[in-house]
């Protein structure tokens, strides 16, 4: 049990299905199969006669709708006899079908050789075909319309498949087997699914065209909570994230973390092979084309399968059957497919009446067990070009109706447009069961401790353990004991604290803070709403910036070259901290700052012709930050907030005031600076990650409170560093810089033959950092500013003159699915002491 726990917060896998016509009252459904070798036959055509249809699937299944007096069913396939049975209108029934071979068909022989004639799209009918299908894109899509608004129901759900017999009869999980019970061999064939997650959202969605506006209601949201030891919202934004609503008439499809090609985009016919497979024509008299479609590279993130297209003039598609090719370059998916449903408006044109989305994934391609997401979304009411007043359309994008997560079973019973299985019914109640156990909590416990670091005492959480003992140059052996207050304290009042001791300093540091909710919600789960007021007395790295690690953090006790420039800190901030739930957010800070050098640090500075040593600099700054990050969504951690990147962009804007005289501060300046970032798709180029940031400070001040830019001296690849910069290197009272990461999904690699089958990805980086320090604060044209500091009389610490610093690198990613490995190169400022032109980095990262 503790496997599936540990496992539940990783799990990507979903799916989008429904059903189309929920006032339906003859209901068919069945298998069709081939009558000699009970075989499914997928794409057979099954429709009510003079009515709608329907195509099978990869099982052979069908289910027919209709409120109708449809007495008729006809079930048609190319090379096999037609078969017409008469129905019961009004009554639910099950017909299954075994197709004969019809004699014409097979007495017709085809002779061809075993080559394949070359491929062309020129002269192509397919080709043509699918360019008529992209030239009618606009008029086919949702936002042709002025007006459109339709009821939505998402169901997501996750289970393990093909649990083993060894795992359910361990001693161990002998409390747990009423989970085990509750399996499904019915979902999907030759399959035993075992649901550990489920949720369900009801919502009203309306579209205006002119000015653009789409809007969210949520009416009913429900989904299992696994307490406090798992983000439950976190899960769910990070699944949901993995596989979003699917257009396909947008070029990509966001699947997992990456971009998939439509069969229909643009450049299609470049990255696909297309043929036409068969000619129907509907009881209605509509015309369509079953176009198949297929990957030129099997190992790039494309689809296979097959469209079937109107023939009256609009080029609409009408239904969509895909999937992934088992080459693709995903980790751990072993199968993908993807149903997607059309149903023809009152103006003839298609719209998306039901998706389909189903996924398994396991750590290897044999392993016996492995995970099962599907994902259900269905649409009702669909209406064009109602018009509606404006304040439908005002306020925030989406909006949740109040206690729309507490409704009664009654209201989903009567609202939800598909009724759960009594397996996915169940799930609910078993994970409530689960979640109260002693022993499942103590489980749990165990495992955030060794994955985040924290353990639970009461209302207080112990950690993190990765800064129990750590080393370095000044403290020497350093332990360091701290936690915090959780919200069985309170859940207004939060304090947090640790203590540290270098043995080599013989110094004690310590830290307290007390946070103050103004919402009455945790203050590490949005939206933040908090004051918080805390005093630090550390040691710290000039210009090492980290992310979701602390700075005592064992692993980071490893560093290359000179590691000794650090500073001792005693800092006493105030912050104002708000989150708005549109995501744009502000903080009002106050801090108050010393800083006494350390290591190989030295504060000298001339006065009255004489050297002396600065012990200490005073600060107090006034701070506002206002950061704006549309669409923002995060797993959180117990240490951490991890986003969740998607195509927006994050945009942050700093103003810092140091005010000289309050609280013995020494200096007057003020500090602009704003960070631009974004992740941009590039379709099957893959996706770079665009960070741009400047900044530019006002007044005359010593170094130590310029900008001292990120470094890093660890062997570990950092993103938001300069991993072939020293500590202390560079600084600056206005700079610019440009980072661009970029990830080519294995572009190249997929068509090297032997590098394909290892799945390997390749990536390139560039980081720019071009800025300087006005003549007004270099220590050489006034000796009264701090000295850069030196080193065996070699100057450490430098301005950047006329010449950008500048380094890149390429590497290759997905190593083992998990490790990153860059060559990284310095291209200047190469005679500057302890500088390495060329290093190695790794980074681990899980990914798809």
């Amino acid at each position: 049990m503790k496997r599936i726990n540990r496992r539940v917060g990783f799990i990507v896998f979903l799916l989008i299905a429904g059903i189309v016509n929920g006032m339906a009252q003859t209901v068919v459904q069945g298998v069709v199969t081939d009558a000699v070798n009970n075989q499914p036959l997928q794409y057979v055509s099954v429709v009510f006669k003079g009515g709608r249809g329907t195509v099978t699937d990869s099982l052979g299944r069908y289910t027919l709708r209709s409120s109708g007096s449809n007495n008729t069913i006809q079930v048609t396939y190319v090379g096999y006899r037609t078969i017409t049975k008469i129905i019961v209108p009004g009554t639910t029934q099950t017909f299954d079908v075994a197709l004969e071979t019809d004699p014409k068909a097979i007495n017709n022989v085809t002779v061809s050789s075993n080559k394949r004639a070359p491929y062309r799209n020129k002269g192509n009918p397919a080709v043509e075909l699918i360019r008529r299908v992209i030239e009618n894109k606009p008029i086919n899509r949702m936002e042709h319309y002025d007006y459109v608004q339709y009821d939505q129901y998402e169901k997501l759900e996750v289970s393990i498949s093909n649990v083993t017999e060894k795992l359910t009869k361990n001693k161990l999980l002998k409390n747990y087997q009423f989970i085990f019970e509750n399996r499904d061999t019915t979902k999907v064939e030759g399959k035993s699914l075992l649901p550990v997650y489920l949720e369900e959202t009801l919502s009203k969605k309306y579209y205006r065209r002119k000015p653009e506006k789409t809007k969210t209601i949520i009416t009913g949201e429900k989904r299992v909570n696994y307490g406090e030891y798992i983000d439950n919202q976190g899960v769910s934004s990070y699944l949901n994230r993995l596989i979003m609503d699917i257009d396909i008439y947008d070029n990509d499809i966001p699947l997992f973390t990456y971009q998939f090609l439509s069969p229909i985009a643009d450049l299609a016919p470049t990255f696909y092979m297309f043929y036409i497979r068969d000619t129907i024509t509907e009881p209605n008299g509509q015309k369509l084309i079953k176009l198949y479609f297929t990957p030129r590279n099997t190992n790039d993130l494309l689809f296979r399968g097959n469209m079937w297209i109107t023939l009256d003039g609009n080029y609409s598609v009408t239904k969509m059957v895909m999937s992934t090719s088992k080459n693709a370059n995903l980790n751990f998916v072993r199968e993908l497919h993807i149903n997607l449903d059309f149903e023809k408006s009152e103006d003839n044109r298609y719209h998306l009446s039901k998706s389909n989305v189903a996924a398994e994934a396991a750590v290897t391609r044999n392993a016996a067990s492995g995970f099962f997401g599907e994902r259900t979304v269905s649409f009702r009411n669909f209406q064009i070009n109602k018009m509606l007043p404006d304040s439908v359309y005002n306020g925030d994008a989406t909006v949740k109706l109040d206690k729309s997560d507490q409704l009664a079973d009654t209201f989903w019973l009567s609202n939800r447009h598909d009724t759960l299985t009594k397996t996915e019914a169940k799930v609910y109640s078993n994970i409530d069961s689960l979640e109260k156990m002693p022993s499942f909590r103590r489980t749990m416990a165990i495992a955030t401790f060794l994955l985040a670091g924290y353990t639970s005492v009461g209302p207080f959480e112990i950690g993190p353990a990765a800064a129990f003992y750590s080393f370095n140059p000044v403290e020497g052996f350093k332990l360091r004991l701290g936690g915090r207050t959780t919200t069985k304290f309170s859940k207004r009042i939060y304090f947090e604290t640790y203590g540290a001791y270098g043995f080599k300093d013989e110094r004690w540091k310590y830290f307290l803070s007390s946070t103050y909710s103004l919402n009455n919600k945790s203050i590490y789960a949005f939206p933040l709403n908090y004051i918080k007021v805390s005093y630090q007395h550390d040691t710290k790295i000039p210009g090492q910036e980290l992310q979701f690690v602390t700075e005592d953090n064992f692993l980071l006790s490893f560093k290359r070259g000179q590691n000794d420039k650090w500073v001792y800190n005693s800092n006493f901030k105030l912050d104002y901290v708000h989150e708005l739930p549109n995501h744009l957010s502000y903080t009002l800070g106050f801090k108050n700052l010393k800083q006494e050098p350390a290591g190989s640090i030295v504060y000298t500075k001339r006065e009255n012709g004489v050297d002396v040593n600065v012990t200490k600099l005073i600060t107090t700054e006034f701070s506002g930050e206002l950061r704006w990050a549309p669409h923002e969504q995060f797993y959180q951690g117990k240490v951490f907030r991890i986003p969740i990147i998607n195509k927006y962009p994050i945009i942050t804007l700093r103003f810092i005031a140091g005010v000289k005289g309050i609280f013995n501060s020494q200096y007057n300046y003020q500090n602009v600076n704003m960070r631009f970032e974004k992740r941009a798709y590039l379709s099957q180029l893959g996706y770079s990650d665009v960070v741009v940031e400047g900044g530019y400070i006002f007044g005359k001040l010593p170094y130590p409170l310029m900008t001292i830019h990120r470094a890093n001296q660890t062997y570990a690849y950092q993103l938001n560093s300069y991993n072939l910069m020293n500590f202390q290197e560079f600084v600056s009272d206005h700079f610019v810089g440009l980072n661009i990461d970029h990830h080519f999904n294995g572009l190249f690699f997929n068509r090297v033959p032997l590098l394909k089958k290892l799945k390997l990805r390749e990536v390139v980086a560039m980081k720019l950092l071009y800025g300087g320090v006005r003549a007004e604060n270099k220590p050489a044209n006034d000796p009264t500013l701090i000295r850069y500091p030196l080193l065996n009389g070699e100057p450490t610490t430098f301005s950047l003159e006329d010449k950008p610093y500048l380094e890149g690198s390429v590497g290759v990613t997905n190593i083992f699915k998990l490790i990153r490995v860059d060559l990284v190169k310095r291209f200047n400022y190469l005679d500057h002491p302890y500088v390495t032109p060329l290093g190695v980095r790794v980074r681990f990262r899980f990914d798809f």
